[in-house]
């Protein structure tokens, strides 16, 4: 018995690694191709190993194209999003789970009815609104577009509803006010799940490419999404860029994979808290 379930481990952990291996390949086939040459990426039978590390495949691709201005715009706009849209959150959230009003139910709901919509019903309303705010064509316009998420606003309310009511109420007899009882109790209470959410919605944000290629075209303004793709459409229909731009694949992916190896004890352990109620 104690045989079986010994082999039974082994072959669990054994598919485990070898999906995990599947997985990371794609990466580490990019990492290595950003310092082949172009004939070395497209080699039959694959080169692995590049013979010799092509290292100005970075250099030649930050002057064909500002991608360092690319990614600073992606890091801004990723941070400021997330930043405001966890803050506007939890205040909603708070407000649907502490306090008591008329129609409570129904925001909610409709809330999550809007969610259900599909995100390019919105676009053409949302892009009027930009033009007429004169948000267009800027770093402000992707931000104030999206810092508000229903799905933030539903994973906080479900965090709070779990926070312990004795605690709200000891809060409130000490003389806490809502304020106090949001960003000093609530929110501390619910550290793990904000962490999750906030890298969640970092990844999407930073990610994100249809909606800021519709509202922006100055290349000042490209985010690293938009930028990649540009930079593929007029250089990639020949050979020997493609190494440049497996180095720009690099570029662009090192900031989430810096971000999950620092927060993912965090990350894993808001997985592990979010678990669903009321």
């Amino acid at each position: 018995m104690a045989n079986r379930r010994l082999i039974t481990k082994a072959v669990l952990y054994l598919i485990l690694i070898l999906l995990a291996f599947m997985m990371v390949l794609p990466l580490i086939w990019m990492f290595l191709s950003s310092f082949k040459t172009g004939s070395e990426i497209f080699a039959q039978p694959p080169v692995w190993i590049p013979e010799t590390f092509q290292w100005k495949n970075y250099l030649n691709a930050f002057n064909l194209a500002p991608f360092g201005i690319y990614l600073a715009n992606s890091l801004i706009t990723a941070t400021a999003i997330t930043v405001i849209q966890i803050m506007l959150s939890s205040m909603i959230a708070y407000g649907l789970t502490q306090l008591e009003f008329k129609g409570k139910a129904f925001l909610f709901q409709s809330m999550l009815l809007t969610y259900m919509l599909p995100a390019a019903v919105t676009y053409v309303p949302s892009y009027v609104i930009l033009a007429k705010l004169g948000l267009l064509d800027s770093l402000t316009g992707i931000v104030v577009s999206n810092i508000s998420s229903v799905f933030s606003i539903f994973l906080l309310r479900q965090s709070f509803l779990k926070v312990p009511k004795e605690i709200v109420e000891a809060a409130r007899s000490e003389g806490a006010n809502d304020w106090q009882i949001l960003w000093k109790v609530m929110c501390p209470m619910s550290l793990s799940t904000i962490f999750t959410l906030a890298m969640i919605t970092f990844v999407e944000m930073y990610n994100n490419y249809l909606w800021p290629s519709l509202i922006v075209k100055s290349q000042s303004k490209y985010l690293i999404t938009v930028g990649l793709n540009q930079f593929f459409t007029t250089q990639g229909t020949f050979q020997n860029q493609w190494a440049m731009i497996m180095a720009v694949n690099v570029i662009s992916v090192a900031p989430l994979l810096l971000l999950f190896f620092i927060f993912q004890k965090w990350f894993i352990k808001g997985v592990g808290d979010s678990g669903l109620k009321g």
